[in-house]
């Protein structure tokens, strides 16, 4: 799966950004999310995500499926109060939603786990076992 990179300007691998469509079907509110940086590693058997959140408090990270094939990650971040933008001189630091969805039809779904440590959100996702193709000769008698 070396056509990864760069990760979203390809379309035929297994984690195809589903943002557009997001963008298309989500309500107006969820139109300014910023998508979470993000790495996938082929891992043999099983992918893992490690997702940067930097400063998110746990409870404020959000992990769905959405149907049987789209994984949803959203983080609240930047909930301190907010102030008056006239006060500041530069502002870099993002405050509001940040979201990722991510195609795993080959993956087991059942099988995903999930860590969270020093601002990292660490996804395992188990693959599909193959099936194997039973090819056989079927004799005429």
């Amino acid at each position: 799966m070396s056509d990864w990179i760069p990760f979203e300007q390809t379309s035929n691998h297994l984690f195809h950004s589903l943002d557009p469509m997001n963008r298309a079907f989500l309500p107006k509110a969820k139109e300014n999310t910023v998508p979470c940086k993000t790495d996938i590693i082929d891992q043999d058997n099983r992918y893992l995500l490690r997702i940067d959140l930097p400063g998110v408090k746990k409870e404020n990270i959000h992990i769905e499926m959405k149907g049987d094939d789209c994984l949803t990650i959203s983080a609240q971040c930047g909930a301190e109060a907010p102030m008056d933008s006239s006060h500041y001189i530069r502002r870099e630091r993002y405050s509001g939603l940040m979201c990722r969805s991510f195609d795993v039809s080959t993956v087991d779904v059942r099988g995903i786990k999930a860590k969270y440590e020093n601002g990292v959100l660490e996804l395992t996702l188990p693959k599909k076992q193959a099936s194997v193709s039973s090819n056989r000769r079927i004799e005429i008698h």
